[in-house]
This record gives C-alpha cells, sequence and structure tokens, in this order.
C-alpha cells in the first residue's frame, strides 16, 4: 500500500501544478482584469494606470507572473485581498468555520434521512411507500437550489410569523443583529439553509442507497448468511448494508470538498457568511488572489479526497485491495 500511496501522492502533486496553471491562466484572460475596477475612473492619469499595474505585477508577462505567484504560495504567501488588504488565506480562515458548521450539519441531516429510507424502500421494493420515496427523491433531485431557498424564504420568514409577531424563522445571517451569541439563535438561522440543501442531497443518497440495496440482497453472501440461521436484522445490517455502503463512502468522498468550499447558492441566498459567498463576493469584486486560494485549496480537496476514499474502500471490504 505503500508504493501505491506514494504514486497516487506524486500524481496528485502533478494534476494540482497542471490545474493551478489553467486557473492561473483563465484568470489572467479575462478581459479588462483587475484593472477594470479603474479604467471607469476620469481622475485616474495614465501614469497611475501604469504604476498600478506595475505594483500588481500586470507588467510582466503571464508565464512570468505565474511563477512568482507559485513561489509565494509555495512559501506561505497567497496574496493579499484586493478589498479587505489582508491575507487571502486569514480571509478564507475566517469564513471556514462557518461553512463547515452549515455543511457539516447538512451532511448528518442528509445521511439521517437517506440511508433508512433508502434502505426501507429497497427492503419494500415496488411497493406503494417505495413508489411515493422514490417519486419524491426524484422530485427533490429536480429542484433548482435556488428556486427552493427562496420558496423557504417566503414561506417560513415573509409569510408566517412567531408568537412575537416576527418571522417564524430568520431567512438571512448566522444570528440575529444587535443581539449577543446564543445557541438558540444560531440553530433557529441554521434551519433554512440546512433544509434546503439536506432535502435536495437527500434525494440522490436515498436513490443510490436503493438501488445498492438491491444489488446487494440477492449475493450469495447473503443468502448464505439467511442459510446458517443468523437473524435478519444481523444479515442486513452487518452484511448486506456493509456492502451497499460502497457506492455511499464514494458520494461521502466526493463531498469533502464541498465541507469546505461550502455551498454558493445557499450561502449567497441566505446571506450566510461562509467560503461559498466569500468566493462569489471575490468574483463579483474581481479579487483574484482571494479567488485562487479558493480554487487552489478546493481543487487540492476533491484530489485528495478521492485518494481517501480509494483507501476507506479496503476497510469497508476486504476483498478490495490496492496495488
Amino acid at each position: 500500500m505503500t508504493s501505491y500511496l506514494l504514486r497516487r501522492l506524486a500524481q496528485a502533486l502533478l494534476t494540482l501544478l497542471v490545474i493551478s496553471m489553467i486557473i492561473f491562466g483563465l484568470i489572467s484572460a479575462v478581459p479588462g482584469g483587475i484593472m477594470s475596477a479603474y479604467s471607469e475612473n476620469t481622475d485616474m492619469t495614465p501614469e497611475d494606470f501604469a504604476r498600478l499595474q506595475a505594483k500588481f505585477g500586470l507588467d510582466q508577462p503571464v508565464p512570468v507572473r505565474y511563477l512568482k505567484w507559485l513561489g509565494n504560495m509555495l512559501q506561505g504567501d497567497w496574496g493579499n485581498s484586493f478589498v479587505s488588504k489582508r491575507p487571502a488565506l486569514q480571509e478564507i480562515a475566517d469564513r471556514l468555520p462557518n461553512t463547515i458548521l452549515l455543511m457539516g450539519s447538512m451532511l448528518i441531516v442528509t445521511l439521517l434521512i437517506a440511508i433508512p429510507l433508502g434502505v426501507f424502500s429497497a427492503l419494500k421494493q415496488y411497493s406503494l411507500f417505495d413508489h411515493i420515496l422514490t417519486t419524491l427523491a426524484l422530485a427533490g433531485q429536480s429542484l433548482p437550489t435556488f428556486w427552493f431557498g427562496l420558496i423557504l424564504i417566503i414561506i417560513f420568514s415573509a409569510t408566517l410569523k412567531g408568537a412575537d409577531g416576527g418571522p417564524l424563522l430568520p431567512g438571512s445571517g448566522m444570528t440575529t443583529p444587535g443581539m449577543p451569541f446564543n445557541l438558540l439563535d444560531l440553530i433557529r438561522h441554521m434551519i433554512l439553509p440546512v433544509a434546503m440543501l439536506a432535502l435536495i442531497s437527500a434525494a440522490g443518497y436515498m436513490r443510490y442507497m436503493r438501488s445498492s440495496m438491491l444489488e446487494v440482497l440477492p449475493k450469495d453472501y447473503v443468502r448464505t448468511a439467511r442459510g446458517k440461521g443468523l437473524s435478519e436484522r444481523t444479515v442486513l445490517f452487518r452484511h448486506a448494508l456493509r456492502n451497499a455502503l460502497i457506492p455511499i463512502v464514494t458520494l461521502l468522498g466526493l463531498e469533502l470538498p464541498y465541507l469546505f468550499g461550502g455551498a454558493l447558492f445557499t450561502e449567497t441566498i441566505f446571506a450566510w457568511p461562509g467560503i461559498g459567498r466569500l468566493f462569489f463576493d471575490a468574483a463579483m469584486k474581481t479579487d483574484y488572489p482571494v479567488l485562487m486560494a479558493v480554487l487552489m485549496i478546493f481543487s487540492a480537496l476533491i484530489i485528495f479526497s478521492n485518494l481517501l476514499v480509494d483507501v476507506v474502500y479496503t476497510i469497508i471490504d476486504p476483498r478490495i485491495t490496492l496495488s
């Protein structure tokens, strides 16, 4: 396994290098670039414009700028935000706990809903309950995220009122402005964005879980377990479910980067101060150091999460070996 991991790590680093070149090249090719914010300033002289270009290193060829950026990045200097003037990594670090809180809660709620319903739907295949669940799952997967979020805000924040006459559930932010931090207040602010993400995600997970269970249940080792006289509960949870979880592990591995990256639409709609909202604001304000930092970290997490999934496979199913 050691040689396999070293080989995959070398491939991951090479892939990251290629990705960094592509991202840097695409951002550098954006019309106007970061100087577009100054081009419409009538008070700026050509000399001022040239001085700003030199300050940002835009007077140098793209390959030279890339190598300089890469060298600084490897030394831990990811640049400063053009908007806040703070280090890009500090901007990300400030938002990361908020995103992990939101996405982690969403993932837990999603699994608590999807796995039991998927297993039960497979055990009751073609029953009325199965048809209802699969129909709802298909509808949930088809819902546009931004539309569903707006509907939740209209119903639970704008229309329905609480006992105090205010909105039944907050529709934006993490806390109520002007109030000290309160755990109950935070939970109330999390309900709508978590419900929006979890319901849509659970629809996909439930269908995968159902399909995986239906594939595993007729297998020989499941019939053998029943033939040995094991209880149905042991057969289902110790033999069938453990093997049916392998596709779910793949999905979870691909979801791990989103614990960092956040949900762009969700965080924007609900004004949640996370990485997704930071990325959106940086894109709108052409804050390239923050954009590059978010994209590179997100790319690295995607690559290494795939490697993690391969390792977890061997733990869940001893038949799988790494070579």
